[in-house]
């Protein structure tokens, strides 16, 4: 066994002294931990002097389900205020103002339609708007072993769930994509964020990495953050991906027999009850919960293999805008429909996959998995 990888929060030794004498903000959930402790309970109990927490999709608890309404508030434990960075915040650069220095310390997951990439995005636009400070507390990539998918298209198919010119797994850990878009010139006017990163310790891209704690409602486990790379884009259709089951992203089905044997009903459960695809129906399908999960990567298969069964080809893509943002480009939805193989579809974005491959190379912190 090698030596146990630190994530950035971990090594308190090489962020604390930074913030000596400086009023702190953090941007943080449940994922924001430091070995059993919370980021915030420990800067706290270290004498920092914290001045808010904004907090991105899912909320400060992560218990918000995806797209809800995030907001205001204050914390119950430290009574410390929570503004909401997800969607707009138009007090947001008044916040800024009040401290000094920015933290950074979210769990991602490895793709481009993972909202916490579009939070850090805006945290350093408003640290370089003002001329704060942004440190990021950088941790392992659960995906970091992979880079595939069509590269974000034009500003037509930019949003929150596709911010970056970025392949749709990225294969960046958070401090490599912060490094990336100062790099690239990608904040307002070519801003550049005053940024610091620590980076994690005994890591590199090819390593298997369990999150300590779920990122998000809907993934529970290690198999549904490997799965989720390629269910995603099944959000841009009626077909249910377990949401409301205590199988998210770990199954497929849809009311009709046609789709499989295997059947599941979507219901209630918490955070997943505002918006659950099938609810209370019957749906047919797959089961994924017995798979390897250290041999899943992005794929096509499941999206073209629902297509295709389906009697409902003209209606498939029920949320066609939306599938087109995930996917970056309208060319993927295009190309299912007239038909394409996933290794003509593969084809067809490798070009572009291989420059953006290029100017990730430049960004790496990690030794890569190649």
């Amino acid at each position: 066994m090698g030596n146990p990888i630190l994530t950035g929060a971990d090594q308190t030794e090489l962020y604390l002294p930074l913030l000596e004498g400086k009023k702190v903000g953090v941007m943080g959930n449940q994922t924001s931990v430091v070995g059993e402790e919370h980021l915030v309970d420990v800067l706290l109990k270290e004498g920092v002097e914290l001045k808010f927490v904004f907090t991105p999709e899912h909320g400060f608890r992560g218990d918000v389900e995806r797209g809800e309404k995030v907001s205001n508030e204050t914390d119950s434990k430290t009574g410390l205020p929570l503004y909401s960075l997800y969607g707009k915040n138009m007090k947001a650069d008044s916040i800024v103002n009040s401290v000094d220095v920015l933290i950074f310390d979210l769990q991602d997951v490895g793709a481009r339609f993972y909202t916490y990439i579009t939070s850090m995005h805006r945290i350093m636009q408003l640290a370089a708007n003002h001329n704060k400070k942004v440190i990021i507390l950088d941790r392992p990539n659960p995906n970091g072993d992979q880079v595939d998918g069509p590269v974000r298209k034009e500003d037509k198919f930019k949003s929150d769930v596709s911010f970056h010119k970025i392949a749709m797994i990225h294969g960046l850990t958070v401090g490599e994509l912060a490094k990336m878009i100062n790099g690239e010139g990608w904040l307002e006017n070519v801003a550049q964020c005053d940024l610091t990163i620590i980076p994690v310790k005994n890591y590199d891209h090819s390593m298997k990495y369990e999150l300590p704690v779920k990122p998000s409602p809907s993934l529970p486990n290690y198999i549904s953050v490997r799965l989720y790379m390629s269910l995603c884009l099944f959000e841009g259709t009626d077909i249910s991906v377990g949401r409301g089951t205590d199988w998210p992203f770990q199954v497929i089905g849809y009311p009709d027999p046609l789709f499989g044997e295997f059947t599941f009903t979507p219901g209630v459960r918490p955070g997943m009850a505002a918006s659950v695809e099938q609810k209370g129906k019957k749906c047919y399908g797959v089961d994924l919960r017995d798979i390897n999960p250290d041999e899943e990567k992005f794929t096509l298969k499941y999206l073209l293999n629902f297509y295709e069964k389906s009697n409902f080809k003209e209606t498939f893509f029920s949320r066609a805008a939306f599938f087109d943002k995930l996917a970056g480009t309208d060319e993927l939805r295009k190309q299912i429909v007239a038909g394409k193989t996933e290794a003509e579809i593969r084809a067809f974005w490798a070009d572009e996959l291989k420059e953006y491959k290029k100017m990730r190379k430049k960004y790496l912190l990690y030794k890569d998995f190649e």
